[in-house]
């Protein structure tokens, strides 16, 4: 089912409130007490809205079977939690869960309760509840319904705003950004002082065993202070981008090698018309570092567990992706045992996982200390020279995908734009560089 997105919008804002609700009501259920639940001050729990419209969007394929819809919802519910917990603690340093003291959990973030009742409200929602509310915002007024999205997405942004500027100068990280937020807000101080006290109580009232990272020792000043002082230090932007780059590369010239053995042929497994990047590769090697960072000490199961399970979804995401936006099939692992929609397999995801606890734990360490010998001007300019080119690279692919899709449906070239990528990039040219890619209906 293809959604438009006026019917993805409301159904955002309507499965935030309902998990906004579930949370009031699990408050209730646990400590007797109407708690607002949510990081936000309004009456919405974001988490949920994008879990809910992640499901609709790369799981309608799944739809007609039952195991296979629980699975992918699960997946798409944990991995949507993970991220958010992990984007709490990066940005505010704050914990608003923990899952710790449960069986079968993973750094506190999720746990296979949690997971389970993903996959169960997947299930629930996309079978029985979102065909009646797709009914009701088809068969109501779109003008007012507009109006009303236009309402509801300038109070999101105001409540975020005012609670992430309130947070951060609780936590006093961020100047520059508070800065900015006082411009915007335009608020006296003592209106100031009154938001961030309502959103300092409200908080801690509503998850009373919220945790901290603030430094606190000797040893994480001077970590600190390492920190500033060192190019690419930890798991900072410049050692991801570069990291990035380095994937992709070897990602494309792995594939290549392995096409080669199994097929006996020398095959481009390129992402982007100028030179062997895998994007793909790229931003699973990039993500699986942030993701796993902090628990690269950790046993080599777990390490192989977490990358299997987060290869899995990631590499089902980016099928769908890119069928949605290009109608392209890049690969289709449908005559594979034990398959996902064709679009990932056991097999694979257990490549994941060996590529994971390689990376992690025997790459990564050697990658870091060549990366932070880098003098810091030097590497920071590199770093910039790369990330224009490779934003180059992708805008420039993306155009000429795109051309590629439409000629294969008849369309004709509109533009000058259009007319240098045809001439520039003709199908010839594109099939050599893409040779898997199939056109959907």
């Amino acid at each position: 089912m293809i959604y438009t997105a006026y019917e993805l919008f409301w159904l955002f804002f309507i499965y935030s409130f309902l998990g906004w609700c579930l949370e009031v009501v699990y408050a209730v259920a646990d400590r007797k007490l109407f708690i607002n639940r949510g990081f936000l001050n309004g009456m919405i729990c974001p988490v949920y809205g994008f879990s809910m419209v992640f499901m609709l969007i790369f799981m309608d394929s799944l739809k007609g079977e039952w195991f296979y819809l629980f699975l992918g919802c699960l997946i798409v519910g944990t991995v949507t939690e993970l991220l958010t917990g992990l984007a709490m603690e990066k940005l505010f340093h704050l914990r608003l869960w923990d899952y710790s003291g449960r069986k079968f959990q993973a750094g506190g973030y999720i746990c296979a309760a949690t997971s389970i009742a993903w996959g169960t409200l997947g299930i629930i929602v996309m079978k029985f509840l979102n065909p009646l509310l797709l009914l009701v915002i088809r068969e109501s007024l779109w003008m007012p319904g507009i109006i009303c999205l236009i309402i509801l997405c300038t109070l999101l942004v105001i409540d975020t705003v005012t609670t992430t500027a309130a947070l951060m100068k609780l936590k006093n990280q961020n100047p520059a950004f508070l800065e900015i937020a006082d411009g915007l807000n335009q608020a006296s101080q003592s209106l100031q002082e009154f938001i961030i006290k309502v959103v300092h109580r409200r908080i801690y009232h509503a998850f009373p065993k919220l945790e901290t990272q603030e430094p606190q020792t000797e040893d994480e000043r001077q970590e600190l202070f390492r920190q500033k002082n060192t190019f690419a230090y930890g798991c900072s932007f410049h050692k991801i981008l570069w990291i990035f780059m380095l994937g992709a590369f070897l990602g494309d010239l792995t594939e290549t090698v392995f096409c080669r053995i199994t097929m006996e042929r020398w095959m481009s497994r390129s992402s982007v018309v100028y030179g062997p990047f895998s994007l793909v590769w790229g931003m699973g090697v990039a993500g699986a570092t942030i993701l796993l960072y902090r628990y690269r000490h950790r046993e080599d199961r777990y390490i192989f567990l977490a990358g299997t399970f987060l290869g899995g979804a990631y590499e089902y995401i980016c099928s769908v992706f890119t069928e949605l936006v290009f109608g392209t099939i890049f690969w289709d692992y449908s005559k594979i045992p034990f398959n996902l929609g064709g679009r990932i397999n056991l097999l694979y995801c257990f490549f994941w996982g060996i590529a994971a606890l390689v990376w992690m734990k025997i790459c990564y360490p050697r990658v870091s200390q060549w990366v932070e010998k880098v003098p810091k001007k030097v590497g920071t300019w590199i770093s910039y020279v790369m990330l224009v080119f490779m934003i180059f690279n992708v805008c420039l692919s993306g155009l000429a995908m795109g051309r590629y899709s439409e000629r294969a449906q008849k369309i004709p070239a509109e533009h000058s734009l259009d007319q240098w990528v045809d001439q520039h990039f003709p199908d010839e040219r594109m099939e050599r560089i893409y040779p898997n890619a199939k056109m959907t209906k």
